[in-house]
């Protein structure tokens, strides 16, 4: 069964975080070193599947092992899609999916041209874009670009500019907007096209502590990290208390994990990717093992899990894709 019977909305348990909605959602994340014909075709299926959205990364080039060095590697050779241009031809190909960068990098553009681009891209996709937010982090793309990678209080001095930036964009539908801080100025900027609903929602991703989850709870509609259900938990008991502190409900923010997707028939395969995975949070494992790790998601408060791609890109990952919706999601 395809369709609105299949959407992925799968019961959650009390949560000890407070209650939240009763589901839990699931997107799916595509790597762009692949072709856009199989990203294409993946976020269709996920479309006909009822996946909630589609997601692509933000970078130049892969990441280098010695990307503080001096010279290219191999690796950075490898293809890669532009993020905002690829989810223009999804938004025009691909109903249904929300979209978005997952996330972009703030230090890339300056904010005003990037609430642009969601703009355009909530207009060509009838309403779906969401603005995926990071403060920005890949050596390597700043290296080989020249683009200048501040200290990490720099950038999260940035980030939290950039967002209030795009909100007060988003929220100027129709009307000019100023906005004067230290890092970026709009001038009587006109806001045309107003947002379809509205609003576009604003994600960001990032788990730190002291100013990346402040920055969520002033800021943004939804928060995404890299985590397993533990550490997750621990990120939201921070973030709630910044959301109490800033006078804000955390019950309205959407909060979301990505799960790198490797799906095996036996325990011992499993433990050995687990083990060697260790420093990726994952749904790595058996049927069985997978179901329960979605449930410790669900249990700590996850509404959505953000599935990527990047260990299953190839001529089978719809079977795997398949196999996960049928065996782990039904």
């Amino acid at each position: 069964m395809r369709g609105t019977a299949r959407r992925r909305l799968l019961r959650r348990s009390a949560s000890p975080i407070g209650e939240r909605n009763a589901d839990i959602h699931v997107s799916y994340w595509a790597s762009t070193t692949q072709s856009f014909d199989d990203i294409r075709s993946a976020a269709q299926w996920a479309a006909e599947a009822g996946w909630r959205g589609a997601w692509l990364p933000d970078h130049f080039m892969r990441s280098a092992d010695n990307e503080n060095g001096p010279g290219p590697t191999d690796a950075e050779m490898n293809p890669m899609l532009e993020g905002w241009v690829t989810l223009g031809a999804l938004a025009a190909s691909v109903p249904a999916l929300r979209l978005g960068l997952m996330v972009g990098g703030n230090t890339y553009r300056h904010p005003g041209v990037v609430a642009n681009m969601a703009l355009t891209l909530d207009h060509i996709s009838g309403g779906r874009a969401v603005l995926g937010l990071g403060a920005g982090w890949q050596t390597n793309d700043h290296q080989r670009l020249g683009i200048e990678l501040p200290s990490v209080k720099v950038r999260s001095d940035m980030l939290e500019e950039a967002a209030a930036l795009c909100r007060a964009v988003f929220a100027a539908g129709g009307q000019r907007v100023d906005f004067a801080g230290e890092h970026y100025t709009l001038t009587q900027i006109p806001v045309h096209p107003a947002p379809v609903n509205g609003m576009i929602p604003i994600m960001i991703g990032g788990a730190g502590h002291q100013r990346t989850l402040r920055t969520v709870a002033r800021s943004a509609d939804e928060w995404n990290a890299w985590g397993r259900p533990d550490t997750i938990a621990e990120h939201l008991e921070v973030l709630r208390g910044h959301c109490e502190a800033e006078g804000r409900s955390f019950d309205d923010l959407h909060l979301t994990a990505v799960g790198l997707l490797i799906l095996v028939d036996d325990t011992e395969t499993s433990a050995t990717l687990r083990e060697s995975l260790a420093h990726r949070s994952g749904l790595i494992g058996t049927v069985d093992e997978l179901k329960a790790v979605i449930e410790e998601y669900r249990a700590v408060g996850v509404d959505e899990l953000i599935v990527p791609d990047f260990a299953i890109a190839g001529p089978g990952k719809l079977d795997v894709l398949q196999r996960f919706q049928d065996e782990v999601l039904a």
